[in-house]
């Protein structure tokens, strides 16, 4: 079936994505060290993982999380992470961090410009932002935008109903359903940057040494992405960015 093909597409998209962004994430923590900014930190998975692969203290690990229920867990386990809203600035002096990362973030924030500027200030001399966010700028997004439909991508309107109705197949998990009419919706994009985009506000801003990698080039098939990604990562549906200040 179609949505099955979708699907499988999708699912390797987000694991080779998050994959690529977990490696740059270690490997600058393993070359600089602590501390870090975990940006859209939830309950505070990332400490746990980075904790057993590069041995990352408890006081050199710092999250911001607008959702009051999953920092009263991550408080509980005694993690520095604390209730704020990323689209507010940083609530943190300049040079402060070796490592800033905000994954499948900067969709969800009204003002994702003053959140990468804010981020580049937070940063050490040297430290690096890692960045994995969609990308507007896909085949699949031109071609629904033919068929008179909006992108999957977003930006997505205030109405679960509006949003369901756009939905051409259902690839993400089962355990996500729309909440965009919450008071704190967690899966509503709201801008999304085109990589080209995205590539040239990272050197506008004074980002040294930026990198940006594609995952998935739909429609082509899985076994034909790892290719078609280094060919044209500029139209690829998820993009990992990675910025030194």
């Amino acid at each position: 079936m179609l949505a099955d093909y979708f699907t499988s597409l999708y699912r390797r998209t987000m694991a080779e994505a998050y994959s690529a962004a977990s490696r740059e994430i270690v490997s600058t923590l393993k070359q600089l060290g602590g501390p870090c900014l975990d940006c859209g930190a939830d309950s505070g998975g990332w400490f746990y993982r980075l904790a057993d692969e590069v041995a990352l203290e408890r006081s050199q690990y710092f999250g911001i999380e607008w959702n009051a229920d999953a920092v009263a867990i991550a408080q509980q386990n005694q993690l520095n992470i604390q209730q704020g809203n990323l689209n507010n600035g940083l609530p943190f002096a300049s040079d402060s961090f070796n490592c800033i990362f905000a994954l499948s973030v900067l969709e969800h924030l009204l003002n994702g410009c003053q959140f990468l500027q804010e981020a580049k200030r937070a940063l050490k001399p040297g430290g690096k932002l890692v960045i994995l966010t969609p990308n507007i700028s896909t085949y699949f997004t031109a071609a629904l935008i033919l068929a008179g439909r909006m992108p999957s991508s977003g930006p997505h309107p205030d109405s679960d109903l509006f949003n369901k109705t756009q939905e051409i197949f259902k690839v993400s998990p089962e355990e996500l359903v729309w909440d965009t009419e919450t008071d704190t919706p967690v899966h509503r994009h709201l801008v999304v940057f085109s990589f080209l985009a995205l590539q040239k506000y990272l050197k506008l801003l004074g980002f040294s040494n930026v990198t940006g990698y594609g995952f998935g080039l739909y429609p082509l098939p899985n076994f034909l992405q790892p290719i078609a990604e280094k060919i044209d990562p500029y139209h690829c549906h998820q993009m990992v960015f990675v910025a030194q200040k």
